[in-house]
């Protein structure tokens, strides 16, 4: 499978994560049909153009935690985003018994 169909998976399932709701790196690679590719979907999110409307800051690590660097700008964007939409964010970590998104 080229990378390109592989990203378009990828897209396909951040578009139907609903607000308010997060998933894991893991799951999103699983739903696309391409299980145990989780950095690969790290490496498509890093990829958006800018601009681009796909909900990425919904996407979390397998430990409820946010993986970009505490204090940098996509952190405190990321942030603010999940907070905007009503996710409960303590010290970078969302609950993911009570906003993990299960399709």
């Amino acid at each position: 499978m080229a990378v390109n169909e592989m990203h378009q998976r990828i897209w396909q399932v951040l578009g139907q994560i609903p607000p308010g709701k997060v998933v894991t790196y893991g799951q999103v690679a699983e739903l696309a049909g391409l299980a145990g590719k989780s950095r690969m979907v790290g490496r498509c999110l890093g990829q958006l153009p800018e601009g681009s409307r796909l909900p990425w800051h919904r996407v979390i690590n397998a430990q409820g935690k946010i993986s970009l660097p505490v204090g940098s700008e996509g952190y405190d964007r990321q942030v603010g985003r999940l907070q905007e939409e009503g996710v409960v964010v303590l010290n970078g970590r969302v609950k993911l018994s009570e906003f993990r998104w299960q399709p």
